[in-house]
C-alpha cells in the first residue's frame, strides 16, 4: 500500500471521526425528545411521544414557533433584498469605489458582539416606538443575515456572463427589465441559497431576540432558554429537534438548488 493511500485513509477516518463527534450532541437531543420521564436523561429510561403531543397542545410553544417562522421569513426576504441589490450594485460599479465602502460596512455587524448589538438596538427601537415588535427583531436579525447573502451573491455574480446584460441594454431593455429577464434567471438559485441561509440564521439567533422580544413576539430560542431556567424537561429537546429538522431541510433545499444550477450549466 502506497504511503499516499495510507495518508488519505487516515485523513478521511480522522475527518469522519471529527464529524461524528460534532454531530453527536444533535443525536442526544433528538433521542432525549422521546423520553417519557419528566426530566432530561440520556439514554431515556422509556420512550414516548407524549412530549410531542404536549408541544402541539401548548399555546405558548406554538405561538413562539409561529413567531420564529414569521421572523425568519421576514429576515430572509429583507436580507435577500439588501444582499442582492448590494452585490449587484457593486458588480455594476466599474471603478469599485462602491465596493471600497460597502464591503467593510457589511462586515461591521458581524464584528460587534451580539450583546452590544442587542442593548444598542433595544435603546434605539425604544426611541422610535418599535420595541417588542416583529419589525425590530427582523431588522436585528437582518444585520447578521445580510452579510451572508451579500457574499453568496458576490460569488454568484462573479460567475455571471455580464455580456448578456450589455446585450440586453443594447437591444433597448431598461434596467428593471434586463435584470428580471436576463440576470435573475441565471442567479435565482444563488438567491434561494442566500435566503435559506438568512432564514437559518434568524431561526437560531438568541441574544438579540432576548433583548428585543416581548411575550407576544417571543421566539423559540428565547422561550427554550426561559424554560431551561425553570425546569429541565424533554420539551426543550422536542423544540430543538424541530429546529434541527427545519435547518436540515433548508440546507437540503440549498444543496438541491445548487446542484440544479450546476446540472443546468452542464446540459446547456
Amino acid at each position: 500500500m502506497h504511503r499516499e493511500t495510507v495518508e488519505n485513509r487516515v485523513f478521511r477516518a480522522s475527518y469522519l471521526a471529527l464529524l461524528v463527534f460534532m454531530l453527536l450532541p444533535l443525536f442526544v437531543v433528538v433521542v432525549t425528545s422521546f423520553s417519557q420521564a419528566g426530566r432530561l436523561a440520556f439514554p431515556p429510561e422509556s420512550y414516548s411521544l407524549a412530549w410531542y403531543g404536549e408541544f402541539f397542545e401548548s399555546t405558548r410553544w406554538l405561538r413562539a414557533f409561529t413567531n420564529s417562522i414569521l421572523i425568519g421569513v421576514g429576515t430572509a426576504l429583507l436580507a435577500s433584498l439588501l444582499g442582492v441589490t448590494g452585490a449587484f450594485g457593486q458588480e455594476l460599479d466599474t471603478d469599485d469605489s462602491l465596493g471600497a465602502i460597502l464591503q467593510p460596512l457589511v462586515l461591521i455587524p458581524l464584528l460587534i458582539p451580539p450583546v452590544v448589538l442587542g442593548i444598542t438596538l433595544l435603546m434605539y427601537f425604544s426611541e422610535v416606538g418599535l420595541r417588542g415588535s416583529y419589525a425590530s427583531i427582523i431588522l436585528a436579525h437582518t444585520l447578521w443575515a445580510t452579510p451572508l447573502v451579500y457574499f453568496v451573491m458576490r460569488s454568484v455574480f462573479s460567475r455571471f456572463d455580464w455580456q448578456q446584460l450589455d446585450a440586453a441594454h443594447d437591444l433597448g431593455a431598461g434596467p428593471v427589465r434586463s435584470f428580471v429577464h436576463v440576470v435573475l434567471p441565471n442567479v435565482k438559485h444563488g438567491i434561494l441559497v442566500g435566503a435559506l441561509l438568512a432564514f437559518i440564521i434568524s431561526l437560531q439567533e438568541f441574544v438579540m431576540a432576548l433583548f428585543l422580544s416581548t411575550p407576544s413576539t417571543t421566539t423559540i430560542p428565547v422561550l427554550a432558554w426561559t424554560q431551561i431556567r425553570q425546569a429541565l424537561d424533554p420539551m426543550v429537546s422536542v423544540v430543538s429537534t424541530f429546529l434541527i429538522l427545519i435547518s436540515i431541510g433548508a440546507i437540503v433545499l440549498a444543496a438541491i438548488a445548487t446542484n440544479l444550477e450546476w446540472l443546468s450549466k452542464q446540459l446547456s
